[in-house]
């Protein structure tokens, strides 16, 4: 029985090895058929909606932390977002209280996370980002900040996971009161 929950444990890692090659896939297409920061590649359905544009970010979401010295970006984009990644798995290997659902996304996010973390060391021109989306002026936006593969990897799995939390806790208290 063991080797069975050590192996239900490992076939989601499968969804992180596809995540992180799916984001480098792509990055290097962009960077090798588009080198520059900025250029504008193609309107996808001609109606603004989805551009494919090459920009770099040297910061974390939403440019935060842009204007940091190289040290202090090192720091706090390459090694705290390893430690947490590290941690996650540790956490994932030693608890058997995620659901099925709940290691995949959980593998989503581990995969999305160590694909942005492996052009934050080996891309000295920051996390290589490509996909633009009209906001139709949400909070103040014509344009969602363009993000990446691994980026939708996080948040596409961070929110599966948050809803099947909440979910399960959510079944957890009818099944007690009943």
């Amino acid at each position: 029985m063991e080797n069975k929950t050590k192996r239900g444990k490992l076939i989601p890692f499968v969804l992180m090895f596809a995540v992180i090659l799916a984001d480098q896939l792509t990055k290097a297409f962009i960077v090798a058929r588009y080198p520059g920061n900025g250029v504008f590649i193609s309107d996808v359905f001609g109606n603004d909606l989805l551009w494919i544009i090459h920009v770099r970010n040297k910061a974390i979401a939403f440019s935060i932390g842009y204007g940091l010295p190289d040290a202090a970006r090192s720091i706090l984009f390459i090694l705290v977002p390893f430690a947490v990644l590290i941690g996650l798995i540790v956490y994932y290997f030693k608890t058997n209280e995620f659901s099925v659902l709940q290691r995949w996304a959980v593998c989503g996010i581990l995969g999305g996370g160590f694909g942005n973390l492996i052009d934050r060391m080996f891309r000295p021109d920051g996390v290589v980002d490509f996909i633009s989306v009209k906001f139709f002026g949400l909070f103040g936006m014509s344009r969602w900040p363009t993000f990446n593969v691994a980026d939708s990897s996080v948040v596409v799995c961070g929110i599966i996971l948050f809803a099947s939390v909440m979910f399960a806790s959510g079944v957890h208290r009818k099944v007690k009161q009943a």
